[in-house]
């Protein structure tokens, strides 16, 4: 992967460089990064691996302290050390946790149902300090699960993928909220740790300020600070001149420390009694034992930030100075003042007084897999460490080793749990490589310790002003989790503290440098911000006196160039790799965009990839880095080509062999297939792809096909967004893919007797027999219908008693009288296809551990073929999506002048509602780009077109990029610029339309019609696995009514018929 990043870009057939030629008219500053460090890069921190090292080492060459130099692992372990016996007579630590080689490969893993996991192991040091005696032991704490070069996890033989969470960030935070029955506002600061109580505090309409510990009773604010030490003198000389504060000091009669402490105990925990010291402890453990609070190195330096402080990061627990800056803070914010002097980076600075905005990006960050893996590290650790300290107490001091006092299974459990069920570890989306890269790039507010569905509201969910260049606007699913889960943008990157930061040019003195500087939103807002369109002359200067730029929260205005700081570095910096791959995406309705790039990973790989005619320029880097194409790590000489392995002679010596994936099932049951693109003697280089993946075309995202399409009603077939297609497309496979389905059964040790595998079944005819072999297991290549057996089994059925005979027959023969049943596995229901291949797991090799009471385990796959066919739901990039509702022959296709027929034929009615018009223009752009054309002299049209973009041959793929592509005056003039046929004609005029004539009866349309190229996909909602039909089937126990469904083989009731 790393090579496939700096790989040439000459070579055609490179993903990330591939030549398509484009209509942008802005060169980007900036390449795309890759697209999946934000799994990578967590994970590599996590471990401590050398990428992360590398990059450690990087930044403090530059200068650069904001990468965290202790792993994940480290943290974690230092963290729980020491562990200390009740008396403190003994202790035991951790230093040094490392990982071995992995057990499996992933093959393997995947092969076999494993985890890919390494074992993990730590330097455990146990010390006696009543003798001074040490003892260090390597401790095994279970296997660890590794990532894949993908990005991905394999838990159980499934690839699955660790979703990023957006959580509000800790640190202080300040509310104003209007009071309902008077004209005052509320004034409330809260203090939100990364684990740990809540501190709030409030000014009510009174004018009283109040405290909230652990979201229990107020309390006055005075006396919790006299609880912390302060006399009423130190707290009168702090807050001279806030009214407020004097208020609530007038009404508070407490005097002593001890006093003020047992009246907090009091409040928080009514009717026990009360000793000073027990108080004490209570306040102690809430606010200022690192055990049981922590801020995070996060919520240190916000809360440094916001009220001007300069502790160390370091301090993860609250201080009286905290409380003291927090409570000033608020009561100056109630008095109405705008700025205080406090510090920042070690110098007097002025702090800007103001509310929060807990949406803004500043406040909410990134819990990327490795944090989220530490923490439920850290809980398994935390269970063990209860262990280690019961155990120090009974065991007998002499005997102790490190070992003894140990239990890994809560550490074991917490990751198999976290990775087992929790809700941001999910089943890969397979559907195609853009599905997998999305769902690896996706930012969820659900899961644990964020948001609920129910409870998130409007203000969570909605686009705000610091999402730009940070999370697309556009890609979020519809429904209830609309706004809570979203996609993180192009350029965007994490840094250490987990906010999203975007890369943006520096401009000084109103000339844009080359310089790029990545920032967060909090540092964005005191910068103006201008578009990356914005027009420049040659050294870069600002060619217009007032620039069109952005402000803090958003706001949109004219500005002289000196004004402002930075420059968007690209177009497509706001919006994600699946939006960026919409053409045209400008001039398409933000909800039919938001429909488009939700598509777009439901499209099947089809049995041939195109890549489109009319892309964006974003196909290459979203192939190569979703991972499913096979690229070089090393340069060299393609020394030997076969289909499902390609050897290279390496530059250096060698030789280096790929391994390719054929008709592999996918999560989603599409295959996934790997197609050589290199020849023997092909010179490659590293980075190059060797061969395409599932819906690719040479390292291109190649998720549909081109098809000629025509916008006109037909005999009202495509009323409501259906559509009819040509019978060609049938015919020549155009729109086929294939399907693969897995089906396994274990032979099983039940009470009565062991399951057999086997071909002898009872009351079976032979004619169903004949395609299983003498195992009783299928043939490969068989072909099978629903109700077929794929695997013969019996098990053994309850048995009467025995007369005397029998049981002597038995003993004798050791024979049972065959009293078994038929459980075969059979071919379900509306499932049809060939057997692929077939896997055997025997629990006597002692290799495949089974599981318990499983001695043999078979699967099975079924690869189908499936065409289009009606009732199939097609759709293109723009959210134009509709179902198919006629095949036509081809004969009957309304056709061009020259005999041409259309591939599909669209209702134009679907266009002017949904206000997703790139489909037009892209329709147009694809007749263009297929027919090649030639601009003659210097039209006007063409001032902004780019050079190489002047003329081209027919069949050149072009690029759009999205908010920088080929204007409409552009498309208008190239129309007529298109490369004539033979007889010196167009076939379609400057309005982007043609004369059609109806197929049925040769007669022309009376009007031009619209026709020209569109990429159509194939959404994985077939119909085959949708139509269902049953005579007699399952009833409920309760009603006896059919079942629902159609997994579970129902029926629906019609009135007293099951249809």
């Amino acid at each position: 992967m790393a090579a496939a990043r700096n790989a040439s870009t000459t070579s055609p057939k490179n993903g990330r460089g591939h030549s398509r030629l484009s209509f942008a008219k802005i060169t980007d500053t900036l390449t795309v990064p890759d697209l999946l460090a934000l799994q990578t890069e967590s994970f590599d921190w996590l471990v401590g691996s050398e990428a992360w090292k590398t990059r450690v080492a990087e930044a403090e060459a530059e200068g650069r302290n904001d990468l965290p130099t202790n792993s994940g692992l480290d943290e974690i372990f230092e963290e729980i050390s020491p562990i200390e016996d009740l008396g403190e007579t003994m202790q035991l630590s951790f230093t040094a946790p490392f990982l071995e080689p992995e057990k499996y490969s992933i093959e393997e893993c995947k092969e076999r149902g494993k985890t890919y996991a390494a074992p993990l192991y730590v330097e455990a040091e146990f010390m006696n300090h009543l003798t001074g005696e040490i003892k260090t032991q390597t401790v095994f704490m279970g296997d660890f699960p590794l990532m894949t070069e993908r990005g991905t996890f394999i838990i159980n033989g499934t690839e699955r993928v660790v979703v990023s969470q957006l959580v509000r960030s800790p640190g202080v935070y300040f509310e104003r909220t209007p009071e309902k029955n008077s004209d005052k506002d509320l004034y409330s600061a809260r203090v939100i740790p990364s684990r740990g109580a809540w501190l709030e505090f409030e000014i009510d309409k009174r004018d009283q300020v109040g405290v909230r510990i652990d979201r229990k009773r107020k309390q006055s604010v005075t006396v919790f600070l006299k609880a912390l030490g302060l006399t009423s003198e130190d707290i009168v000389s702090e807050f001279a001149g806030y009214e407020s504060i004097a208020l609530t000091l007038e009404k508070d009669s407490i005097v002593s420390k001890d006093d003020a402490l047992r009246d907090i105990y009091r409040k928080l925990r009514p009717g026990e009694q009360v000793a000073a010291e027990a108080a004490r402890a209570l306040l102690d453990n809430f606010y200022f034992n690192p055990k049981r609070y922590d801020l995070a190195k996060v919520g240190r330096y916000k809360i440094n930030k916001k009220l001007g402080l300069e502790a160390p990061l370091t301090d993860s627990v609250l201080t009286v100075e905290d409380i003291v800056s927090t409570i000033k803070y608020l009561v100056r914010l109630h008095a109405g003042e705008t700025h205080f002097t406090g510090v920042r980076k070690g110098a007097p600075a002025e702090i800007r007084i103001d509310t929060d905005d807990i949406d803004n990006f500043g406040n909410r960050r990134i819990r990327a897999v490795g944090e989220l893996i530490q923490n439920q590290v850290r809980t398994g650790l935390s269970r063990m460490e209860r262990v280690v300290r019961e155990r120090m107490t009974t065991q007998d001091i002499e005997a102790i080793t490190p070992q003894t006092l140990i239990n890994v299974r809560p550490v074991v459990a917490a990751i198999k749990e976290f990775f087992g069920t929790s809700q941001l570890s999910q089943f890969m989306d397979q559907n195609n490589p853009l599905a997998g890269l999305t769902h690896k790039r996706r930012l969820s507010a659900l899961g644990p310790g964020g948001l609920s569905r129910e409870r998130a509201g409007v203000e969570v969910r909605d686009v705000h002003p610091s999402h730009y260049g940070r999370m697309c606007p556009i890609e979020t699913p519809e429904g209830p989790n609309i706004g809570l889960i979203g996609s993180l943008a192009s350029f965007a990157r994490i840094n250490a503290f987990g906010f999203i930061e975007t890369p943006y040019r520096r401009v000084t003195a109103g000339v844009v440098t080359e310089n790029i500087d990545y920032l967060t939103a909090m540092e964005e807002d005191d910068f103006i911000v201008a578009q990356a369109n914005a027009p420049l002359n040659e050294d870069g200067s600002f060619s217009e006196d007032r620039v069109l730029a952005r402000k803090k929260g958003g706001e949109v205005d004219l500005f002289a160039p000196d004004e402002i700081g930075y420059m968007d570095v690209s177009p497509r910096q706001m919006v994600s790799v699946a939006t960026s791959l919409i053409p045209f995406l400008e001039h398409d309705d933000a909800n039919r965009a938001l429909m488009g790039a939700n598509m777009q990973r439901q499209a099947v790989p089809l049995l041939q990839s195109t890549s489109p005619i009319v892309g964006t320029g974003m196909e290459g880097f979203a192939a190569i880095d979703a991972g499913d194409v096979v690229t070089a790590n090393r340069s060299g000489v393609v020394a030997e080509v076969s289909a499902d392995a390609v050897t290279v002679q390496l530059d250096e010596g060698g030789v280096e062999t790929y391994y390719l994936r054929k008709f592999d099932r996918s999560n989603q049951g599409t295959s996934y297939n790997n197609r050589v693109i290199v020849t023997e003697g092909d010179r490659i280089e590293a980075g190059e792809v060797i061969a395409d993946g599932p819906a690719t075309e040479n390292g291109e995202l190649a998720l549909g096909k081109n098809l000629l399409v025509a916008f006109m009603t037909w005999e009202g077939y495509n009323f409501e967004d259906a559509m009819i297609l040509s019978q060609n497309l049938v015919k020549d496979d155009t729109l086929s893919s294939i399907h693969i389905e897995e089906y396994e059964v274990d032979a099983r040790d039940t009470k009565l007797g062991k399951e057999e595998i086997t071909r002898d079944l009872p009351n079976v005819s032979p004619d169903l027999l004949k395609d299983l072999d003498e195992r009783g297991i299928i043939r490969i290549g068989a072909e099978v219908r629903p109700g077929d057996i794929l695997v013969g089994k019996v098990t053994p059925k309850g048995e009467t008693e025995l007369s005397a005979e029998e049981r002597l027959l038995r003993a004798i023969f050791n024979e049972k009288s065959r009293e078994v049943r038929d459980t075969s596995l059979k071919v379900p229901h509306g499932e049809r296809g060939t057997i692929i291949a077939v896997k055997e797991f025997n629990a006597e090799d002692g290799d495949d551990e089974l599981g318990s009471g499983v001695n043999r385990r078979v699967v099975v796959y079924i690869a189908q073929k499936r065409k289009i066919t009606e009732g199939d739901k097609l759709a293109g990039r723009h959210g134009n999506k509709g179902v198919i509702a006629k095949i036509l022959p081809v004969e009957d296709m309304p056709f061009l002048a020259d005999g041409t027929p259309v591939d599909i034929v669209l209702n134009p009615m679907g266009i002017p509602g949904r206000m997703n018009f790139g489909q037009v223009l892209e329709t147009h752009l694809g007749w263009i780009a297929t027919q090649g054309w030639k601009v003659e002299g210097k039209p006007s049209w063409a001032k902004h077109l780019p050079e190489p973009a002047r003329e081209a041959a027919p069949g050149t793929k072009v690029a759009t990029p999205v908010f920088d592509g080929a204007s409409e005056e552009e498309i208008a003039g190239l129309l007529d610029s298109t490369i004539p046929t033979r007889d010196g004609d167009r076939l379609i005029d400057h309005s982007g339309k043609a004369q059609l004539f109806d197929g049925r009866s040769g007669e022309p349309y009376p009007m031009p019609i619209s026709v020209g190229y569109m990429y159509i996909l194939k959404l994985h909602h077939l119909v085959d696995d949708k139509i269902h039909a049953r005579s007699t089937g399952p009833y409920s126990m309760i009603t006896q009514q059919p079942l629902g469904g159609k997994a579970q083989f129902g029926g629906q009731r019609f009135g007293e018929m099951e249809v």
